[in-house]
């Protein structure tokens, strides 16, 4: 049995050993020498390895993709062990509450902070693409009025598709930049009209001489087009560093499904409307609202210890607490934490953080919870803060979306300019009959 091909050239070498893998089949007693790159092997040098000459050669088993990376990607950083978060370098402690979220989107998709000149263009394009056509309006009309603000935001990221059919152009970098502008514009609109169709309150036309974030509350809370509204300051830099935190995750459910999607070449409107729906699941951008839920359901400080019980015996899930990727506090909820002091100041305290804190305390200095290193995560305390804000809960989904756009948007970029990235189509261990046939029919 051949001992399989010999490593790339230029293969990394550690301490004078190869970088590579040596793996012994036990079925053929074959020796193959697989090259490891940045920590990995590729996934195609295992098919090498056969059974026999019919062989269609070995596969890696990873449901839900726990340990397999399908990309190579330099937007966003993550050490879960250290828990370290940083967008293109910078760590997330950095930018949040000192740059603005318009600035953190622009590192996103573009690799850098702006400078002054390209601040103000981006400014400008984000802000000039901000209204919505006429008959967008009349698209989210047709939705009854109990619909979900989340199913809204969905349904019309697609629609725009059918508004903007240049956007399958998606390798004219001028039309792929008008659509970025475009998106990371008309999101923070599509968000406050779904919401104010859901309360049957007529929509609120964009504001271009307001911030992002204070157009977007002005959208949502303004009485009407001709009354006055004026949004705290303190509550648009808080929502503003909200946004920040909530821009980018790396491969996450929703962001995968944005490559996915894009993969097969597929306009940006229809890809962020599957990534949307990627995130309105009650796992990943539903989570704060569960979290809220959870603590309304408990009530008061006294009934910690019997939640903890039922956790611990596997009768009920607590919420806000463990991550797929992080083993240690999310840096995320930390600042989310720090940043609910001034928000509390203006709307006052909201009943619920006394019982969250009480929560976490009790989490963590249980050994359940220490051995298995299950910490707050972002959506423990980001509910908290949106309730105290005025946001309804079915509406915290649709306030993740907003500031993720930019982190999709810079995926499915990335994701075009990548040689390597084909359209996504992953293996199955087939487990049905083998063949079966239809019996005849008895004449």
């Amino acid at each position: 049995m051949p001992t399989g091909k010999k490593p790339a050239e230029g293969t990394e070498k550690r301490s004078g050993r190869r970088s590579s893998l040596t793996v012994r089949d036990n079925r053929t007693g074959g020796e193959y020498e697989i090259p490891i790159e940045r920590g990995a092997i590729r996934a195609l040098d295992l098919r090498q390895i056969k059974a026999s000459e019919t062989d269609f050669g070995l596969l890696s088993y990873d449901p839900s993709f726990q340990n397999t990376a399908a990309c190579q990607s330099g937007i966003t950083f993550i050490d879960g062990d250290a828990g370290l978060l940083r967008y293109r370098g910078y760590p997330i402690e950095e930018l949040a509450g000192r740059k603005s979220y318009l600035e953190v989107a622009y590192l996103l998709i573009y690799g850098r902070l702006p400078g002054r000149t390209e601040l103000a263009n981006w400014l400008h394009n984000i802000t000039y693409h901000t209204m919505v056509h006429e008959n967008v309006k009349k698209f989210m009309d047709g939705f009854h009025h109990d619909a979900h603000p989340m199913g809204m935001v969905v349904s019309t990221l697609a629609a725009l598709s059918t508004f903007y059919p240049e956007a399958k152009q998606i390798h004219d970098s001028e039309i792929r930049q008008r659509q970025i502008h475009r998106l990371v514009g008309k999101i923070p609109t599509i968000a406050s009209f779904a919401y104010r169709h859901s309360l049957g309150m007529s929509y609120i036309y964009p504001d271009n001489d307001l911030s992002y974030t204070a157009n977007f509350l002005a959208m949502m809370y303004r009485p009407s087009w001709t009354a006055r509204y004026d949004s705290d300051p303190v509550l648009s830099k808080a929502l503003d560093t909200m946004f920040v935190l909530h821009a980018d995750h790396e491969q996450n459910c929703s962001t995968s499904t944005m490559r996915t999607v894009g993969s097969s070449l597929a306009d940006p409107y229809v890809a962020s409307a599957a990534a949307a729906a990627a995130l309105y699941g009650p796992l990943h951008g539903g989570a704060n609202e569960e979290v809220v839920r959870m603590l309304q359901e408990i009530g008061t400080k006294d009934k910690v210890p019997q939640l903890i019980r039922q956790v611990k015996a596997g009768k009920r899930r607590l919420m806000g607490f463990g991550h797929r990727i992080y083993k240690n506090y999310d840096p995320r909820a930390r600042l989310i934490k720090e940043a609910a002091e001034s928000v509390f100041a203006i709307t006052g305290k909201n009943k619920l953080i006394d019982l969250a804190l009480a929560l976490e305390k009790v989490a963590l200095s249980d050994d359940y919870f220490i051995k298995r290193r299950l910490y707050p995560n972002v959506d423990f305390y980001s509910g908290i803060i949106y309730q105290a804000m005025g946001f309804p809960t079915d509406i915290f989904p649709v306030l993740f979306a907003i500031p993720r756009m930019s982190g999709w948007l810079a995926h499915w970029q990335e994701m075009l300019m990548d040689q390597e990235q084909k359209i996504t189509r992953p293996r199955q261990i087939y487990t049905g009959p083998r063949e079966r046939h239809v019996p005849e029919e008895a004449t």
